[in-house]
Parts: C-alpha cells; structure tokens; sequence
C-alpha cells in the first residue's frame, strides 16, 4: 500500500538526483557550462576576492642598482547575499488516497507532479541567468480589469503567479495572481482572480514573480546594466566592473571579431559561449548565406546544438532582449551556493506536509544560491543589431 512514509522515500532517494541533475545541467546551455561550487560561502553571504589588473613587481635595471619595488597583486571583494530558490510540488489527499492501492497510479502522480515543477524550475532559473535580479518580468503600458498591456511577454507563460509592484514606492498592487492567458501578438497578460479595479496599476509598474521582487538570481543583466554598482562595489571608481559594449545596426563577423579582439587585448579574456535572440541569431544566418559562408554546428554539454563562429558556439535564447549578443568567458562565472538542491524538512525530518485548513500536502525544494562573474570587464555585448 501507498502511504505518505514511502512517498516520502520515493522523493529523497529516487526523485531528488534527477530533479538536480536537470536543474543544475538542462536549464539552458549557459547554465551547463557554468561551474557550481560551495566556496567563498560564508553564513549568508558570498564573499570573493577579485583579483583585476596585474601584479606591479616587475621592472628592469642596471647591474648593480635598486630592485623593482614590489607591487603585490589588486584585489577587490565581491559581497553578494545568497538568494532562495525555491519550487513546491502540491498533492491532494483525495488523489494520494485514490491510488493508495495502485502503486503505478501513485507513480504516475508524483511522475507528472515532478514534470511539471522541472518544467517551470527551468523557465524561471533560465529567465533568471539572463536577468538583472530584480525580478521583474515587464513593465506596464496600461491596465484595463483584469488585463495588463505590457512591454513584452517574452517571460511570461500560462499558469505562472505574479505580483504588480509599484515603480514608484516600491509596494506591491496586486499579489499573487494566476496568469491565465498570454497574447504574444497583442503584447498583454490576462489575471485571474477579482476584478481588479481600474486605475490600480499604473504605467510602468513591475509584474514580477510572485514574492520575488528584488531577490532573484545577479544575471547577466545586473552585469550589462546601468546600475551604479556590482556586487557591492562602485562601477564609477572602478573602470574594470563595466564590460564592453558597443552598438551595430548590421551584425557582422567583423563585428564579433571587433569585440574579440577588445576582450582579449583589453581584459584578457577569451570568449567561449556566443548567446543572442533568437532574431539576431536569424539576422547572422542570413548573413552568413548572403557571404557564401557554410553554416557550422556544433554539439555542446547536455545534448544542445549550436551554430559556430571559428568554433565559437553561437546559440539563441527567449531571455536575451532583442537586438542583443553577448559574447562571455563562462570560465569566469561561477554559482556559488550553501548547499545543492534539497528538499525542505521540518523539525521532524519529514518534507512532505499538510497545508494547514486544506486537504492537501505539498513538498519544496530548495536551493540558497547567486551567481558571480569574476572578471566583468572580460564580457562582451553587442546590441542594436537589426533582428531577421
């Protein structure tokens, strides 16, 4: 017979690994070659030194006159504070009782729960390599009920639950609401729940996730952002926290080499992953077909495809902003975490729960983690690229 003992089993010793081996490997390219490690975890915070510049101790002199003087190596600290990922999976107690007698049913139910909470782990976590780590999937252009118009649906799918945060103050409008249709064509989410009044949301609020405003994961738009700092530290006094960026209307080899070039002479870096939109990654086939050029793929870590620039990978996703590549040393990223994924235990060892006043149980899974590139300035993007 099926109880809530051997779902408990089923989630700790046969689901856990799975479910981490696709988190930590199938989210996205970028996140398969980003190294996942434990160090300069300290409590609740990540606290890395950042070596930048180079070690002033070298000169040269007469045969017998003054050594160089030492110059040791420039360090900065990078502070950031672990962010909580969660995802929870909800059983209802008439469906575990349902198959109590049916071992395969009961599979079956914790199979597609599984699925699912994979399914939105990776939309979210690879939403949020690309982003800024505010949280916020678009801004308001109008509200009418129930419906939001906003300035692009790239991040959002049916089913998710968002919140509208103000611009202005900071609070959140309107809290935990179900999106329950997406017009790509139109640009507007629907919500569910009430009527919500109109005039409660305000041109240019934030719809985020819901709870996450301002504690997502430091992504790359944190890096290629205008924010005057990263990672604690001021990017006017320090020059080398700004990666390079240079705009084009025509994406071009000559361009990508341009930003190659910069990087390697510039930062010493050497660029290993190409990510752009999918419309920029259109605009660079056609003109590579347009200069007779062959159209190389090549494999990559966790069974992806990509196109090549001199061996280069080259690969789309839904969460760059249009008309932009970023060209990245993924060597000098690294997700720095307290622990891998676990799942949420109580006091009593036990991760599966009732929700108090409901008849149903539910499981989280949970990870304290952010990401840090340790050498921004070894960065690329090219943006303004006239999409195909």
């Amino acid at each position: 017979m099926v109880t809530l003992t051997s779902a408990e089993n089923a989630l700790k010793t046969l689901y856990l690994g799975v479910v981490a081996e696709q988190l930590n490997t199938a989210v996205n390219p970028l996140m398969a070659k980003i190294e996942q490690t434990t160090s300069d975890v300290w409590g609740k915070e990540i606290r890395k030194l950042a070596p930048f510049g180079i070690n002033g101790g070298i000169g040269a002199g007469s045969e017998d006159g003054a050594l160089p003087v030492a110059g040791s190596n420039n360090y900065a600290q990078f502070v950031l504070t672990l962010k909580n990922l969660y995802g929870t999976i909800e059983l209802s107690d008439k469906a575990i009782r349902a198959s109590q007698n049916n071992s395969g049913a009961f599979v079956n139910l914790l199979d597609a729960e599984m699925e699912g909470l994979i399914k939105a782990s990776k939309f979210n976590f690879g939403r949020m390599l690309y982003g800024d780590g505010t949280g916020v999937l678009a801004t308001v252009n109008m509200q009418t009920g129930n419906v939001l118009r906003v300035s692009s649906t790239a991040t959002f799918m049916e089913g998710m639950v968002v919140d509208v945060v103000s611009a202005s103050t900071q609070a959140t409008v309107i809290s935990a609401r179900r999106v329950i249709s997406v017009d790509r064509n139109g640009r507007s989410v629907t919500l569910g729940g009430a009527t919500i009044a109109d005039g409660t949301v305000t041109t240019g609020d934030y719809v985020t996730v819901q709870g996450s405003y301002g504690k997502e994961i430091t992504g790359l738009g944190a890096i290629f952002g205008n924010s005057p700092t990263l990672y604690g530290l001021d990017r006017a006094t320090n020059k080398w926290l700004s990666p390079y960026s240079r705009s084009v209307a025509e994406l071009t080899d000559v361009a990508i080499q341009r930003a190659i070039d910069h990087l390697e002479e510039n930062a010493g870096g050497t660029v290993d992953f190409i990510v752009c939109s999918s419309g920029v990654k259109r605009a660079y086939q056609d003109y590579l077909i347009t200069n007779r050029s062959n159209i190389d793929v090549m494999n990559l870590e966790g069974g992806y495809k990509a196109i090549s620039y001199n061996g280069i990978p080259v690969v789309s996703d839904r969460f760059v902003p249009a008309s932009t590549m970023y060209l990245l040393n993924t060597k000098d990223f690294h997700l720095h975490q307290l622990c891998d994924w676990r799942w949420l235990e109580g006091d009593d060892g036990r991760v599966i729960k009732q929700m108090p006043g409901r008849p149903v149980y539910t499981a989280t899974l949970v990870k304290y983690a952010d990401m840090i590139c340790d050498r921004p300035a070894g960065q690329a993007q090219i943006v303004g690229i006239t999409e195909a």
